[in-house]
């Protein structure tokens, strides 16, 4: 019984594979695809309901249900049984379908007298493209080995689909690929790049899912499955002995590899009909779908490690291994699923922009783009699925958008923005040499932000007086082991060379949160932004900021040093972390080592607590700097990282602006020097209204550099400020209208 389930499962996928190469209309088709399915299945019904948008399923063939039904039926996800399916990406498998919860009648579709409902989700690797469907008369429950026979199929369709072999309607989905595209994600990094694109991992195209020869198909599974056990094996002998994250995880891979069910599944995915490939992924679609719904967050990175074995296991099985051959475009734009920071490192400024179809905007690929100044749009859902090898591409930072194959007056129309782009930033260089002089005759000192080496070099030609942020947690970010001291000594001492004699401000390791050390075990934190992160850890584990102390000095030898510990929130974690910082010292000149000439001691203020601590912090602190980024929010309890809230409050607006200017009174009371740093002080329009507040020091990118000075040494910071108290005392909502409009006057 068994063998003739498995020889008819064959046959219906060889009948479904002649079918897909036959002449005719995609629609014509899809109607031979459900009858085929329903003889083969023995049921009266056999239906196709195809994802329209995000939300919409639309019936798009059906053998046993009113024609006049295909093209009209349409339902939203979770709405009916077939909803519930496309919600939960699980199958649904009902004698009695009238009477389960959800159930939703079709009038339309006459399909009252059919009580057996079995629907299975149509997806490839967690992309959502529909339900398939069968329905009986009798009332039954589906067995099994039928209830298996329907994923298979469902699989087989889902990448000819994604092939574009068969299509919903017309011949639109066939041309997917030579269609212009507008995608709208989020801004990681501003800035605009014309190229072309350059996938980070290009999915492995299974032209052929279909297995010929069973035997021969099992045979290759177990020979990629052995390499596979082989290659993780060495991995793990490699490991270093104390990377016990490393190793875990390397632990987890092999009990996948070694696992009997993932085995087994996929060796009955081959005698149901499925080639090497297609089997590998059904069950790398299962993973993915099980990761879309699995709340517990350790679950889920095991879920991943799956994931990622599947993807090396297909690589080994099409010969691609981790190079497809493809070879890297000019002016290339990478375009992936994410992608970590040492690997955006290594591609470096060969690249002309970066489009993520998950990241964030504080990811450590952020980051490291920000450092190299490429535009980088985030959260472009989407683009892996529609982006291939070489298409053109545009890419605004700016808005977010991304114009994928475009029309030539789109991308004349681009052109010509950058081309204003470059003309402006060559006017900024004019204006290099000069202070940031406002027409009352204040100066403002920009600084620029940076973490990398390939900073550095921007540092004389973007016309910043010094180095307001230095982010030292890059260098821990970016390698798989804690760096050694002397290798941390050298690389500060670097900068300081590469800065000239211009001042560098060195945050402290700040860690946690969105930044995750891979060598570091992680917490498990309900909401890691406000958790165990940055002073928090260096406080908790003073051996580690000990030893980042001990390098600073070293590399100062002899020259000014300044240091400012990250994510304050009370006044005794500075005096905790500055009392290390000055034992640091003292040992380091009992051990013989030069010391610095003079040592600046601040402090990041990002947290609203800390502009109420109490006199004593202000006198103590050298130096002040406002965390812009964090401060934001916190101040609105809105998480920079979620899309639907980030962009909902305005950093003019009204309440913040006196918060500012709170914070500023205070540190003038004392005279303690304060800035701010992020990417607001790089916004022209903000940086004015900050230094109409009384900032005197902003640090920022530097790209951003000149249009702030541009802007600054164009105004009188006396009117500014009166515009702002006017709007303040109006009961506006924000400064931002009013500040447009007086310089909308001003030009």
């Amino acid at each position: 019984m068994a063998e003739r389930t498995e020889s008819e499962s064959r046959k219906l996928l060889r009948r479904l594979q002649a079918t897909m190469a036959e002449a005719g209309a995609g629609q014509e088709r899809l109607d031979r695809i459900t009858s085929i399915i329903a003889d083969s299945m023995g049921t009266e019904v056999c239906s196709i309901y195809l994802f329209r948008d995000d939300i919409t399923l639309e019936l798009c063939a059906s053998r046993g249900l009113a024609p006049e039904a295909v093209h009209v039926t349409r339902m939203r996800v979770g709405e009916g049984l077939v909803g519930r399916v496309a919600n939960k990406m699980r199958p649904i498998n009902s004698a009695n379908a009238p009477a389960e919860q959800g159930f939703r009648y079709m009038p339309e579709t006459g399909e009252e007298r059919y009580s057996s409902f079995l629907g299975v989700p149509i997806q490839r690797l967690g992309e959502k493209l529909g339900v398939l469907v069968v329905q009986s008369q009798e009332a039954r429950s589906y067995i099994e080995d039928e209830v298996y026979a329907l994923e298979v199929v469902a699989m087989v369709l889902a990448e000819m689909t994604e092939l574009g072999a068969f299509v919903g309607e017309g011949a639109a989905m066939s041309a997917r690929h030579q269609q212009s595209v507008i995608l709208q994600g989020g801004v990681g990094q501003e800035g605009t790049a014309e190229g072309n694109v350059y996938l980070h991992e290009p999915r492995v195209v299974i032209t052929n899912p279909i297995a010929e020869d069973p035997h021969a198909e099992l045979t290759r599974l177990h020979e990629s499955v052995d390499e596979l056990r082989i290659s993780v094996d060495q991995m793990l002998d490699n490991a270093p002995s104390g990377d016990a994250e490393q190793i875990e995880v390397l632990q987890a891979y092999r009990m996948f590899a070694n696992s009997r069910g993932w085995m087994r599944r996929m060796e009955e995915d081959i005698a149901r009909g499925l080639s090497a490939e297609a089997a590998v992924e059904k069950e790398q679609s299962a993973a993915r779908a099980r990761m879309a719904t699995v709340p517990d967050a350790y679950l889920r990175e095991r879920l991943h490690d799956l994931d990622d074995l599947s993807n090396r296991l297909l690589r080994l099985l099409t010969g691609q291994g981790a190079n497809t051959g493809a070879q890297m475009p000019d002016n290339p734009v990478l375009v992936a699923r994410n992608i970590g920071p040492a690997e955006l490192l290594d591609y470096g400024r060969s690249l002309k922009g970066v489009v993520l179809e998950d990241g964030s905007v504080a990811s450590h690929a952020a980051i490291v783009a920000r450092a190299l100044a490429i535009p980088l749009v985030v959260h472009t859902k989407g683009i892996i699925a529609e982006a291939l090898n070489g298409d053109a591409i545009l890419v605004d930072g700016d808005a977010g958008t991304v114009h994928l194959r475009p029309e030539e007056s789109v991308s004349t129309a681009f052109r010509d923005k950058m081309a204003m782009h470059a003309a402006a930033q060559e006017r900024y260089a004019s204006i290099r040499e000069k202070p940031a002089q406002t027409l009352d005759d204040t100066v403002i000192e920009l600084h620029m932000n940076a973490g990398l080496m390939a900073d550095l070099p921007s540092l004389p030609s973007s016309g910043a007086t010094g180095v307001g942020l230095f982010r030292t947690e890059l260098q821990f970010l970016t390698r798989s082991t804690v760096p050694k001291r002397g290798e941390l000594a050298a690389l500060y001492s670097t900068v300081m060379d590469s800065a000239g004699g211009k001042r560098v401000a060195f945050r402290t390791l700040d860690i946690g949160s969105d930044k995750v050390l891979p060598y570091m075990k992680r917490p498990e934190e309900p909401n890691p932004a406000l958790g165990w992160r940055a002073i928090r850890v260096g406080l908790d584990k003073p051996g580690v900021m000990r030893m980042q102390l001990q390098a600073l000095i070293r590399a100062a030898n002899g020259r000014a040093l300044t240091i400012m510990f990250p994510f304050i929130a009370q006044f005794e974690e500075f005096t905790a972390a500055r009392d290390l910082l000055m034992r640091t010292l003292d040992s380091e000149s009992k051990l013989g080592h030069v010391m610095p000439k003079s040592v600046e001691v601040g402090a990041m203020l990002e947290t609203p607590s800390l502009a109420f601590a109490p006199r004593q912090f202000f006198e103590l602190a050298d130096f002040i700097s406002i965390g812009g980024n964090d401060l934001k929010q916190f101040f609105f309890a809105a998480d920079r990282e979620n899309e639907q809230v980030r962009r909902r409050y305005d950093t003019l607006n009204v309440s913040f602006l006196t918060f500012i200017e709170q914070i500023v009174e205070r540190c003038a009371d004392t005279s303690t020097p304060l800035s701010f740093c992020g990417e607001d002080a790089g916004r022209p329009t903000e940086a004015l209204c900050f230094a109409a507040m009384g900032l005197r020091s902003l640090s920022m990118r530097p790209a951003s550099i000149g249009p702030v000075k541009n802007l600054l040494r164009r105004v009188d910071l006396r009117e500014v400020r009166a515009v702002i108290h006017e709007a303040q005392g109006s009961g506006a909502q924000s400064v931002r209208p009013a500040v447009n409009e007086w310089l909308r006057m001003q030009s």
